[in-house]
């Protein structure tokens, strides 16, 4: 992984996520996209595992749906922006090239 890959995934997953672990994981996926969307995976699975509200009566309520809600909508943003490792070729869908040789129909005299 080179450093604009890792700038790139540290701005996708915030500064605190751990840099040798996006290094195995990288060694392992082979792309930075992939990365990221494994580890919002793994913070998405983990909101899911645990209750998304507790309410104790007249003492306190904590509600996590809104934080799912960010990282969903965080996982989807990582999939449409472009990574530092796509290739360009991908990125340009629908883009052909085609080429025909031009004759005339019907010869006049």
């Amino acid at each position: 992984m080179d450093e604009f890959q890792r700038s790139w995934l540290l701005a996708q997953l915030g500064p605190d996520t751990d840099a040798a672990d996006l290094e195995r994981r990288f060694f392992r996926l082979r792309s930075a996209r992939a990365v990221a969307l494994e580890v919002l995976g793994e913070r998405r699975a983990k909101l899911l595992g645990d209750p998304l509200k507790v309410t104790v009566d007249g003492v306190v309520t904590m509600d996590l749906q809104e934080n799912l809600r960010g990282i969903e909508r965080q996982i989807e943003a990582v999939r449409q922006v472009p990574a530092p490792d796509d290739r360009e070729d991908e990125s340009e869908e629908g883009t052909a090239l085609a080429t025909s040789v031009m004759m005339p129909a019907r010869r006049y005299r």
